[in-house]
């Protein structure tokens, strides 16, 4: 059994700023950390693998201080790490980064399921997981907050939905993106730590996963961004006093009033 856990490295969120003229953000001097999302799909993937045993093989896409995120996963129990790092991976969007991945994937060889985070905090999309599943022809479940195996192979998955649950049973390989309801990272061990520095990581570009060029990095991205702006607030607002039960009451009709004006009908006819 072999398990692909694909991360990304992203700056602290809180201390995120972009660039107004270029639309990018500003990544120097910022902190680093494993995308808090993608520690739910490391443990994931170590609990699958403590049930069916297998190896699990973390891989990323990054500058070479990315290697630091590797490590970290290696620390919490994965067994090995590949590292894509080479400047014309630049800039990649979405669709460049699963590009890219896919590749490597191919490189690695047979294996029976990718676990990715459902996003990245950085960029928020959640296109990634399901356009590399898309790349590699694989069954997809997103929003996946269970995961375990059957007796026949397949892997049962609960997915979140806005109004409940939905089961799936997939064949493999596949992919799954996972909520963080799905269990709780673990923390990197003593040994863990020591697996993870002696670990020889190999660092592929372009050439190692057979890329395209024109598919890869800015060249082989069709999104960009043309512009960057801090919402303004600009609706104007009535403070309404609500000291006394008449006062709640003329404040609640006055509300309902402005609903009305604006093409919504309170429910209960707007009846306190």
């Amino acid at each position: 059994m072999r398990i692909i856990v694909a991360i990304k490295q992203v700056p602290e969120t809180s201390k995120v700023k972009m660039d107004p003229e270029t639309g990018t953000m500003q990544r120097a001097g910022l902190e680093a950390i494993i995308n808090p999302l993608d520690l739910y799909a490391i443990e994931t993937a170590l609990r699958l693998k403590q049930a069916a045993g297998g190896l699990v093989t973390v891989l990323t896409m990054g500058p070479p201080k990315a290697e630091s995120a590797l490590r970290e996963a290696v620390a919490m129990g994965c067994d090995d790490a590949v590292l894509l790092s080479d400047r014309r991976f630049g800039g990649a969007d979405t669709w460049a980064t699963a590009y890219t991945l896919a590749q490597a994937v191919r490189r690695m060889g047979d294996f029976d399921l990718i676990v990715c985070g459902e996003r990245a905090t950085d960029g928020d999309t959640g296109q990634v997981g399901p356009s590399l599943a898309a790349f590699l022809d694989l069954p997809l479940a997103t929003y996946a907050s269970k995961a375990e195996w059957m007796a026949d192979g397949r892997l049962r998955v609960e997915r979140l939905e806005e109004d409940g649950r939905q089961v799936l049973a997939l064949p493999v390989p596949a992919l799954i993106t996972v909520v963080k309801e799905i269990a709780s990272p673990r923390l990197p061990t003593l040994r863990g730590m020591k697996t993870a520095k002696a670990l020889q990581i190999p660092v592929w570009g372009p050439e190692e996963i057979e890329a395209d060029p024109g598919r890869i990095g800015l060249k082989g991205s069709p999104t960009r961004v043309v512009k960057i702006e801090s919402p303004k607030l600009t609706r104007a607002a009535e403070m309404l006093p609500v000291g006394t039960q008449q006062e709640l009451d003329d404040a609640l009709a006055r509300t309902c009033q402005f609903l009305r004006q604006i093409g919504i009908e309170p429910k209960n006819g707007g009846a306190a």
